[in-house]
């Protein structure tokens, strides 16, 4: 299992701005981490890592931390990533192992997918579970379907139109302003160390 965590600090960098007066150990925030070892796009792992900064969530997992330091990440991080946690933990086997811990330390791993027992992320009864991992799957291929077994929950973005599916930085910005917005009103609930993986989650209907 392979999991680095670092943080960019005011000052690593000179040409850098300077650090903005709050930092990381003084915000509030919902207690997520969001999991995007699946997706491998620079820019959508950018605009992941801004989103998960500004709503102050615990930290963001990266298949590969050397895409942090590309010029497409930071061009859409905007220096983000001096103040987020980012964990690196590769696709397949570490990041099954990664679940399996997470859920054991009492985190509800909870995947963004389109599935058969998929809860609508706007429904009255979606209980947004905290401590909690959201799990955002690949740019094309979505979620590896071994990383259902370590899923406690499966959520689903609602929509109109014609097009399957939204980027998934997008996708993962909404879910993460849904969580913003509980954690805010205090409406967030904290599970079970022992939560039953998600085909086994019972949800009243719409």
């Amino acid at each position: 299992l392979v999991v680095r965590r670092g943080r960019r600090r005011a000052g690593d960098d000179p040409d850098e701005a300077a650090a903005p007066p709050h930092a990381q150990d003084t915000r509030g925030g919902p207690r997520l981490i969001v999991c995007a070892s699946l997706v491998d796009k620079a820019v959508n792992l950018g605009g992941l890592a801004r989103t998960a900064e500004v709503f102050g969530c615990e930290a963001l997992v990266v298949p590969d931390r050397a895409l942090v330091e590309t010029a497409a990440f930071r061009a859409v991080s905007v220096t983000a990533e001096r103040w987020l946690d980012i964990r690196e933990c590769r696709p397949g086997d570490d990041l099954f192992a990664w679940l399996d811990a997470m859920r054991r330390a009492g985190y509800a791993v909870v995947a963004l997918e389109q599935a058969s027992d998929s809860v609508p992320l706007n429904s009255t009864h979606a209980v947004l579970p905290s401590p909690a991992v959201l799990l955002l799957g690949h740019e094309k291929e979505g979620l590896d379907p071994r990383a259902l077994a370590f899923v406690d929950l499966c959520l689903e973005i609602p929509q109109l139109g014609a097009v399957r599916s939204l980027n998934v930085h997008v996708s993962g910005a909404l879910a993460v302003w849904e969580w913003t917005r509980k954690y805010l009103a205090g409406g967030s609930q904290h599970p079970s160390p022992t939560s039953p993986p998600h085909h086994a989650v019972e949800v009243p209907p719409s």
